[in-house]
């Protein structure tokens, strides 16, 4: 254990023993407390890169001869810290991506149920289904001079902002 200690108190491995007893005090902090952050990767990715960083110092101490290239240890362990950390943190940020906010765009494509008693091109409703499994009623308006009837399947294939509405077509015929 003296070893140990030795090592750990041994410079370059001395800097991030300090760092490394912060970050460990953060975490029990957040344990205890319950703290919630949000932007939850910087802590995170602080916290890996000083483990990461300390552990890479203390094997570099161990292994090396008193004395001897300490200025090199710190330089790789912050260099392996660095690479290792950001290789370590991409499943990280793909966890923490902001959603995309909805948008009427999202619908076009899709196919929706017309749920009023007719669809024109100056009238109608039709309740289509979003990604999340939610679904919402929104005006439609029936394109090339057709008519859609309630119950009726229609792909919506234009949004037309000006008049916020969606242009549909009746999926069965084409038309």
């Amino acid at each position: 254990m003296t070893e140990f200690l030795a090592a750990a108190l041994a410079f370059p491995t001395v800097v991030f023993s300090f760092l490394l007893l912060i970050v460990l005090a953060y975490w029990l902090t957040v344990a205890l407390v319950g703290l919630d952050f949000d932007a939850p990767v910087m802590p995170i990715s602080i916290s890996m890169f000083v483990v990461i960083t300390w552990f890479t110092a203390l094997v570099g101490t161990v292994l090396t001869p008193e004395g001897s290239l300490r200025y090199a240890i710190l330089a790789g362990s912050l260099l392996v810290g660095a690479l290792v950390t950001k290789i370590l943190l991409i499943p990280v940020k793909n966890w923490t991506k902001p959603e995309k906010p909805a948008s009427r765009n999202d619908f076009v494509g899709r196919t929706a149920i017309v749920r009023t008693s007719k669809v024109t091109e100056r009238y109608g409703q039709a309740e289509v289904t979003a990604d999340d499994g939610g679904t919402a009623v929104v005006q439609v308006r029936a394109a090339q001079s057709t008519e859609l009837t309630a119950g009726q399947t229609a792909l919506i294939f234009d949004y037309d902002a000006e008049g916020e509405f969606f242009w549909v077509v009746d999926i069965t015929t084409g038309s």
